[in-house]
């Protein structure tokens, strides 16, 4: 299906995540910082990335977005926040560094994979769309 980046500190939750995508179908890559993460964007376009806000180490979830945006080999990857940021500061500068969607930890997987099946499927129509137009 799809290759799909986590990025998270916390190992728990990089198992959980890969475990239930894998199930899904989908390929799954994981970092647990924000370098490591550019490192893979750069060797494998991710379709989608999963995005935690405190991440270790001098760039966090919300630089990172910043840079993927700005890179145009990255910039149109659809980016899901999840994180247990939930004041609206953080929502703010997630939205305004390009993020797609947001989801507050603790939450049911069920709405992962929900959030998940619809950016993809809008990616893949804008991709679709875009094709069609040149």
């Amino acid at each position: 299906m799809a290759c799909i980046l986590v990025v998270d500190d916390d190992l728990d939750i990089l198992k959980t995540f890969k475990r239930d995508l894998t199930n899904q179908g989908h390929h799954v890559i994981c970092a647990a910082t924000a370098s490591e993460a550019l490192q893979h964007s750069t060797r494998t376009r991710p379709d989608l990335v999963l995005l935690d806000i405190g991440l270790p180490g001098s760039m966090d979830g919300i630089e990172l977005c910043r840079q993927l945006r700005s890179n145009p080999s990255s910039a149109t990857i659809p980016i899901l926040f999840v994180t247990v940021s939930n004041d609206i500061e953080s929502k703010t500068a997630a939205f305004d560094a390009g993020a797609d969607d947001y989801l507050v930890k603790p939450f049911d997987l069920q709405e992962l994979n929900l959030r998940v099946k619809v950016l993809l499927a809008r990616d893949r129509f804008h991709s679709a769309h875009e094709s069609n137009l040149n």
